[in-house]
């Protein structure tokens, strides 16, 4: 059984990805109402929730966002549903809910697969600091 914080909606994202690592960041400084925890898919817990899940990841190229108990969401569908539980002016992306999720898909797969080319790789996963070490599982 996965030891999870209760209450909380997790992000699992690529560690090594300077683009991922960037929008960990985002969510964190606007995560006014702490709805988010988050663990690198290259992690022990990482690995575990999307076999918990029923995800392969050697397939799926995304950030998701997993709900315990409740959904799992990947690619635009995380990113969207990530917006809107970060309240304030994010919530106006939720217009973006009209774009079928294929075409949305088809934009974030081609954003996914160029990202490192585009945005860097680090050698390993990010250590959080301190002041954010809560913030992860």
């Amino acid at each position: 059984m996965l030891n999870l914080p209760e209450n909380k909606k997790i992000v699992l994202f690529d560690g090594v990805c300077n683009l991922c690592d960037n929008a960990v960041q985002f969510i964190i400084k606007h995560d006014k109402k702490d709805v988010f925890r988050f663990a690198s898919l290259q992690s022990e817990i990482g690995q575990e929730i999307v076999k918990h899940i029923g995800i392969d990841i050697s397939k799926i190229d995304s950030i998701i966002l997993y709900e315990p108990g409740v959904a799992y969401y990947y690619k635009s569908e995380a990113a969207l549903n990530i917006a809107k539980y970060l309240g304030g002016t994010l919530t106006v992306l939720s217009v973006f809910r009209v774009i079928p999720v294929g075409f949305a898909n088809v934009v974030y797969d081609y954003i996914a697969k160029n990202r490192y080319r585009w945005y860097g790789k680090k050698e390993s996963c990010m250590i959080p600091t301190p002041e954010l070490k809560s913030k992860f599982i």
